[in-house]
């Protein structure tokens, strides 16, 4: 079963459960998808002001999470998924620590999301979406992810180059779509904001959203109808006995 573990943020939790939707959507494969909450995973560490979300370091923290065993991947919340993630999990793991994207990512606005300030370095966004090889990532301990900077984390350091590998670029693309797609990234922010409801690629994160709520009706609905109107009990019809005319009025 592939390991994914979705940012989670509780300042706006839903784009979280439109991602997890659209990831099972579209997988052949069975999954485990986990949100990284900050009150149920322990980690520790002073408050950053340039964190733009509560995930900004815990992502770090899933090769502890699994124990440093096996594979993960961790997403950023802020996506849509359109492809099988089956394609992801075959992608060969074994010469690399990681696998990223490797953007070439300058970003043109000074602000993001819901006004928090944007910021420019090496390899950014390169950490929104990973496949993890836990063994080989010991050096995220827990005690590193809690005391570490932002750069130290986000850039790789102390990860040979060799080591990160390629995820397809169709797999993170950034605030665009083609027919390529197989994941958008709403990096700037999403149609969940405000400032972004008119995003060029909104529909399609709306399109998701609408989805997800009719299926969680869906499954949810008898449940609901049983505890509203439960059934009264069914007793037996009264048979006359034998010999008996029965009248109808």
């Amino acid at each position: 079963m592939l390991r994914i573990f979705i940012g989670w943020d509780s300042r706006f939790p839903e784009p979280a459960d439109v991602l997890r939707y659209s990831l099972h959507k579209h997988a052949s494969i069975p999954l485990d998808v986990r949100y990284l909450k900050l009150q149920e995973i322990g980690l520790r560490r002073e408050v950053d002001p340039l964190a733009s979300t509560e995930f900004t370091y815990s992502r770090f923290l899933v090769p502890h999470l699994c124990q440093f065993r096996g594979k993960a991947i961790f997403m950023d919340n802020d996506m849509l998924c359109f492809g099988d993630v089956k394609e992801l999990d075959a992608l060969d793991m074994k010469p690399y620590a990681l696998r990223v994207v490797k953007h070439d990512y300058q970003p043109a606005n000074t602000v993001k999301m819901y006004g928090c300030p944007q910021t420019s370095y090496p390899r950014k966004n390169w950490s929104s979406l990973m496949i993890m090889h836990c063994e080989k990532l010991r050096l995220w301990s827990k005690q590193v992810v809690e005391t570490q900077t932002g750069a130290y984390l986000h850039r790789f350091q102390d990860i040979p180059d060799e080591l990160i590998g390629d995820v397809p670029p169709e797999w993170n693309m950034l605030d665009t779509m083609d027919t390529s797609t197989r994941l958008i990234h709403y990096t700037n922010g999403g149609p969940w904001f405000e400032a972004y409801r008119n995003h060029p690629h909104a529909p399609a994160w709306y399109e998701a959203r609408r989805e997800m709520l009719a299926a969680s009706l869906a499954r949810f609905a008898p449940q609901i109808a049983a505890r509203a109107f439960p059934k009264a009990p069914i007793s037996a019809p009264h048979a006359p006995p034998l010999g008996e005319t029965v009248t109808h009025i």
